[in-house]
């Protein structure tokens, strides 16, 4: 059976929830990057949180105490992506929570062209039609270290790796332009029944 274990939430939950510009901005990042829910997103500005707090508590401290913690710190953001090769210690403050999503498979994946939406990313990749150095990843939310980014590709046993496959076809075709449709004229003003 195993040592049963407590499970405990990954993630802090905002101080004001229901104020109307904290849910509007959650709403925009759910829809832009594919959340399945607002808890995905709450992990993520968890483990934002926790990285900055570090950051604020090495900058208070002397330079030869901070020293090591610093190069481990941004060592790691810098090997995950999130940081470029030459920040500082400041630019961990300067973290945004899209700079963390940026770096979530499901966003590589749709960025690479791999998929039409960014919601057909993450039904691919939980479908295990996505590898990354040839190991099937099927989780969204993994963040893609660097060195990985570019062995992102269909998995070889998936029918999606044929070129034949029609969401292979679907992808390569050029977007139409929409149509611009004229507004109707009428007493109700285009809706409804068009008896008048």
């Amino acid at each position: 059976m195993g040592d049963p274990k407590k499970q405990r939430k990954k993630f802090d939950t905002p101080r004001f929830r229901w104020r109307k510009d904290v849910l509007q901005e959650e709403l925009k990042l759910l829809g832009q990057y594919g959340l399945r829910n607002k808890h995905e997103l709450w992990r993520h500005k968890t483990s934002l949180s926790k990285t900055r707090g570090i950051a604020r508590s090495l900058i208070s401290e002397s330079t030869e105490a901070r020293a090591k913690m610093e190069s481990e710190l941004l060592a790691q953001l810098k090997k995950k992506g999130i940081l470029q090769e030459t920040a500082v210690l400041d630019n961990v403050l300067d973290l945004t929570i899209e700079d963390i999503l940026e770096r979530r498979l499901q966003t590589i994946v749709f960025r690479k062209g791999l998929a039409r939406t960014i919601f057909q990313a993450r039904q691919l990749i939980t479908h295990g039609h996505v590898t990354i150095d040839n190991r099937r990843v099927t989780i969204p939310g993994y963040i893609v270290p660097k060195a990985e980014e570019a062995t992102i590709v269909y998995s070889p046993e998936s029918a999606v790796a044929n070129q034949e496959h029609p969401l292979r076809l679907g992808l390569s075709v050029v977007a139409k332009q929409p149509e611009i449709r004229q507004p109707m004229r009428g007493r109700r003003g285009g809706r409804g029944g068009g008896r008048f």
